[in-house]
C-alpha cells in the first residue's frame, strides 16, 4: 500500500499501534514494525532514562521505523521530548493536550510529529503549527478518550485539513479500516487489537478480559474526576464509578497505579484495563504479523466487493 502517510513514515501499511502506557513495548512495538505497521513505544509511566533504555531496546530487536507516545500530562514531558530528539526517533504521538510548542523542535531533526486529537479545531490550530498528520481518535477508543464518535469526528477533521488523517478508536479489522478511509483517512491506529496478540507482554488476565469481552463490555470511569478512560467492566470499575461522584479525592488516590496493576500483575480486583468497544471483535490471541496480515488482506477484499457491487 502507498499513501502519503506510508510514504512518509516509511513504512509498507499505513498501520500504527496506538500509544498505550505500560502496555506499549519495545518488544510489541518492534513486532508492529517488522511486520510493515508503525511500532510506538508507550512512554507514558516513563521517565527520561527509562525512555532511553526502551528506544535502545527497540533498535536491537528492529531496523525498521518507529515512534514514540508522549502524553502532555507526564510530569516529564520535556525530557521525553528531549530524549526523542536525541535518539532522533523517526516519529512521534502526543496524547493528552496541544503539543504545539514542541513542534518546531522536532521538525528541526526531521522527526514526523503525529499528534492524537479529538476535535476539529485541534486539528486545524496543529496544522497551522506544523504537524505533519494528525490522529483523530473517537470515544470509543481504550484509555482516555474524547467526546466524538470516530466515524463523525473522521468525516469531520478529513473535512477541515490537508494534511494526512489517521483513524483511531473502536478499529480492529481491514472492514473497518476500508470504512475510515472511505471517509478519507489514509490509515488507522489501533490499540486493543495489539494487545491480544502473541507478542504483547500485558498479563493473560488482561488478554482474556479482552478476549471474552463484548461490544458493550466497556464503561467510562473518571468522567465526574474530568479525565474520563473507557475500561473493561469490572467490579472496581464499577466501584469508581460511584467513588468518583461520592468522594472524588478518594478515587482520584485509587486510580493511582491501577493500569500498571492491570497490565503487570493481572489484578481482577484493583486494575484498570483499558479496552476499547473493539474488544468485542478480538476472537483469538494471533502474532502481530498475522494481525496485520489479515486486516489488510480483508481492507482489499472489502474495497473489491464494494467496487464490484456498485459498478455491477
Amino acid at each position: 500500500m502507498t499513501n502519503r502517510v506510508t510514504e512518509l513514515l516509511k513504512i509498507e501499511y499505513p498501520i500504527l499501534m496506538g500509544g498505550m502506557a505500560w502496555a506499549g513495548t519495545p518488544k510489541l512495538a518492534a513486532a508492529v514494525s517488522n511486520a510493515g505497521g508503525l511500532g510506538v513505544i508507550g512512554s507514558g509511566a516513563m521517565n527520561a532514562n527509562q525512555l532511553q533504555e526502551a528506544i535502545q531496546t527497540l533498535r536491537e530487536l528492529t531496523d525498521k521505523p518507529f515512534g514514540v507516545n508522549i502524553m502532555l500530562a507526564s510530569p516529564y514531558v520535556d525530557e521525553l521530548v528531549q530524549v526523542v530528539l536525541r535518539e532522533s526517533v523517526p516519529a512521534v504521538t502526543f496524547g493528552a493536550g496541544n503539543p504545539a510548542k514542541y513542534i518546531p523542535l522536532l521538525k528541526e531533526k526531521g522527526i514526523v510529529v503525529m499528534p492524537v486529537i479529538a476535535s476539529d479545531s485541534l486539528a486545524r490550530l496543529l496544522e497551522r503549527s506544523g504537524a505533519d498528520v494528525v490522529i483523530a481518535e473517537g470515544m470509543e477508543s481504550g484509555g482516555h478518550i474524547g467526546e466524538v464518535s470516530t466515524l463523525v469526528l473522521v468525516d469531520k477533521v478529513v473535512r477541515s485539513v490537508t494534511i494526512p488523517v489517521i483513524a483511531a478508536g473502536g478499529i480492529a479489522d481491514g472492514r473497518q479500516m476500508a470504512a475510515m478511509f472511505a471517509l478519507g483517512a489514509e490509515g488507522i491506529q489501533m490499540g486493543t487489537r495489539f494487545l491480544a496478540t502473541v507478542e504483547s507482554q500485558i498479563h493473560q488476565n488482561y488478554k482474556n478480559k479482552i478476549l471474552n469481552a463484548s461490544i458493550r463490555d466497556t464503561v467510562i470511569t473518571g468522567a465526574a474526576l474530568g479525565h474520563p478512560a473507557r475500561v473493561l467492566k469490572s467490579p472496581f470499575a464499577n466501584h469508581i464509578r460511584q467513588l468518583e461522584v461520592q468522594s472524588p479525592l478518594e478515587a482520584e488516590q485509587i486510580l493511582v497505579g491501577s493500569l500498571r496493576r492491570a497490565v503487570s500483575d493481572g489484578d481482577l480486583e484493583s486494575g484498570s484495563f483499558m479496552a476499547g468497544q473493539s474488544a468485542g471483535l478480538v476472537e483469538e490471541i494471533l502474532p502481530v504479523g498475522e494481525v496485520i496480515f489479515k486486516i489488510v488482506q480483508e481492507f482489499f477484499q472489502t474495497v473489491e466487493r464494494l467496487c464490484k457491487e456498485v459498478l455491477r
